[in-house]
C-alpha cells in the first residue's frame, strides 16, 4: 500500500514534498521489528515511550514516524517525515485496518467480554458455529486458531497490527465468524477500535485487574465501551449481573438479547440437576424448550451454555445443530479440565484466579460432592495485590483444606505474595508450600476415596515466571509425575 494511501486513514496531509509516496512493507510500534519502508508509531506506553526510539526505528528503516507533535515536520537527516496525531494509540488501530483492507468489514466479528467465562464461551460459539456447517476462526487466551491453523497466545486480546493481520488471514482462508476473548486492557488501549464487531457478548464483573484499573467503576467503563461502540447487529448481556441494567442502556443502536437463571430473561435456565459427570438443565428461549445433558459441570458453566445458545438463538443457527453441539462438547483446556488418576479421587485444573472465579468453581464442586475438597492456589506477581487477602479467604471458607503456593510470582518475593494471601485468612485449615509440584504432591498425598482436588490458577498454561525466567510448568503434567512416583 501507497503511504498518501494510508496515512489517509488518519485524517492528515502526507508531506508531498518532504519525502516520495513510498510502498509501505509494514507497521510497527516496536523499533526492533522496523524494516525498510516501514511506518513507525511512537507509543507512550505504561514503562517506555516509544518517541524515544524515533532515531533507532529511522536507522532501521522507517520512512515515515507518526508521532505526538504539533505540527507536521521532518527528523533527522534523511528528512523522515513525522505526521502529528493526538492519539498514536487510535491512530496504530486505524493505520493497522486500512493496511489489511479493513478485513472485520468481510467476516463476522464476535466479541466475548467479562471477567469470567470469556474463553469457555468463544470455545462453545465456535463448535456452535462448526455444527451449523460454517468455519470459525477463535482469537483468546489459550491461543490463535483456524482451519489447520493454532497460534500461541501472547495476550488474551493481541495488539493492533497482529490482530488486524490475523483477521485478514482469517478472511483470505474465506473464515464465516472470528469469535475473539476482548480484555479491558484490550479496550483501554484501543486495540479492537479498528474492527467493526457483528455482535458482543458481556459474562460479568467482579473484581479483577484493579492494578491497572485502579477501581472497579474504571474496569466496568472499560468493559463497557465495546458497548457503547457496538455498530454490529445485537448484544448478548448476563441478565443476573449486576451490571446489567447499566450496560443494557448502554447499547444504543443494536437489539439486546438477556440470559440467565435467575432472573427474567430471553434465554433462562431451568429444571437444574448438577452432577460430577455432567449437568441437565431446560433451556428455555419464549415458548421454546430444549432438554439439555451436557458435559461441563457446575453452576457457572449453565451461564457460559446460555450466553453461547443467546448468541446462536439470535444469529439464527439451526436449532439441531445447536442442541447436538452443546451436548457433544467435552471440556476446554484448563477451564475445570478432568486429570484421570483411576485412585478414587477426582482432580481438577482450573484457571480461576480471581475471588468470584475461585468462589463459583468451589461451589461448583460442592454441590456435586459431599466429599472433602482440597485446592492448591498462589497469586501472580505483579498483579492486582488487593484480591490476594480475598481469594485466600474464599479457599479457606468454601473449601476443607487449602494449599499456598507459587503461581507466577514473576520479580515479587513469592513470600510477600504468600503473606498477603494469608492475611485474608481465619481459618487453620491450610499449609504453606511454596514450590509448586510439591504443593500438588501433597495434595495427592492428602487425598481420600472420593475427595476433589482443586489445582486453580495456571489451566492451560505450560510455564512459570519466576523473577525473569519463564520455565515449563504444566499442573496437569505435575499430577500425572506425582502419581506415578507414588
Amino acid at each position: 500500500m501507497k503511504a498518501k494511501k494510508l496515512i489517509e486513514s488518519l485524517g492528515n496531509r502526507y508531506p508531498d514534498c518532504i519525502i516520495d509516496d513510498f510502498e509501505v512493507r509494514g507497521i510497527t510500534c516496536n523499533s526492533k521489528q522496523v524494516f525498510d519502508n516501514f511506518v513507525f508509531v511512537a507509543i507512550e506506553g505504561t514503562h517506555i515511550d516509544g518517541h524515544g526510539f524515533i532515531d533507532e526505528a529511522i536507522s532501521k528503516g522507517a520512512k515515515a514516524v507518526i508521532a505526538h507533535s504539533s505540527q507536521l515536520t521532518t527528523h533527522g537527516k534523511k528528512k523522515v517525515p513525522v505526521i502529528a496525531v493526538e492519539d498514536t494509540r487510535k491512530a496504530i488501530t486505524n493505520l493497522a485496518a486500512r493496511f489489511y483492507g479493513n478485513p472485520s468489514s468481510k467476516i463476522k466479528v464476535v466479541a466475548v467480554t467479562g471477567t469470567n467465562g470469556k474463553t469457555t464461551i468463544t470455545y462453545l460459539i465456535e463448535a456452535l458455529i462448526k455444527e451449523a456447517g460454517f468455519v470459525p476462526a477463535v482469537i483468546g487466551t489459550v491461543n490463535y486458531r483456524f482451519k489447520d491453523k493454532i497460534i500461541p497466545s501472547r495476550n488474551t486480546t493481541p495488539g493492533p497490527i497482529e490482530l488486524q493481520s490475523l483477521l485478514a488471514d482469517a478472511v483470505n482462508e474465506n473464515i464465516d465468524y472470528a469469535v475473539m476473548e476482548v480484555s479491558s486492557h484490550a479496550l483501554c488501549q484501543d486495540r479492537t477500535d479498528g474492527i467493526g464487531f457483528h455482535s458482543a457478548i458481556f459474562t460479568n464483573l467482579t473484581q479483577d485487574h484493579l492494578d491497572y484499573h485502579n477501581t472497579l467503576e474504571d474496569y466496568f467503563q472499560a468493559k463497557a465501551k465495546l458497548f457503547k461502540d457496538l455498530r454490529g447487529y445485537f448484544a448478548v448481556i448476563n441478565n443476573d449481573d449486576e451490571y446489567s441494567r447499566r450496560l443494557k442502556a448502554m447499547v444504543k443502536g443494536p437489539a439486546v438479547i438477556t440470559y440467565g437463571i435467575d432472573n427474567e430473561a430471553d434465554i433462562m435456565a431451568i429444571g437444574i440437576k448438577l452432577g460430577i459427570l455432567h449437568t441437565e438443565f431446560t433451556l428455555k428461549a419464549g415458548n421454546k424448550e430444549i432438554k439439555l445433558k451436557t458435559r461441563l459441570i457446575g453452576r457457572h458453566n449453565i451461564y457460559n451454555i446460555l450466553a453461547s445458545f443467546a448468541w446462536a438463538y439470535k444469529e439464527g443457527l439451526d436449532d439441531m445443530a445447536v442442541r447436538l453441539a452443546l451436548e457433544k462438547f467435552n471440556f476446554v483446556p484448563g477451564r475445570l479440565e478432568r486429570v484421570d488418576t483411576a485412585k478414587g479421587f477426582s482432580v481438577f485444573v482450573d484457571y480461576a484466579h480471581t475471588e468470584d472465579a475461585l468462589m463459583n468453581v468451589i461451589s461448583a464442586l460442592r454441590q456435586i460432592s459431599d466429599k472433602r475438597i482440597i485446592v492448591v492456589f498462589g497469586c501472580g506477581g505483579e498483579r492486582d495485590k488487593t484480591k490476594r487477602p480475598k481469594m485466600g479467604r474464599v479457599v479457606s471458607e468454601l473449601a476443607d483444606y487449602a494449599i499456598i503456593t507459587n503461581d507466577n510470582p514473576r520479580s515479587e518475593d513469592p513470600q510477600d505474595i504468600i503473606k498477603d494471601i494469608r492475611s485474608g485468612i481465619k481459618k487453620d485449615n491450610y499449609c504453606v508450600i511454596p514450590e509448586r509440584k510439591e504443593a500438588i504432591k501433597r495434595s495427592l498425598s492428602e487425598a481420600k476415596a472420593g475427595d476433589i482436588i482443586l489445582i486453580a490458577g495456571k489451566g492451560h498454561e505450560d510455564y512459570q515466571i519466576l523473577g525473569n525466567k519463564k520455565i515449563h510448568f504444566d499442573d496437569r503434567e505435575a499430577v500425572k509425575e506425582c502419581l506415578m512416583s507414588r
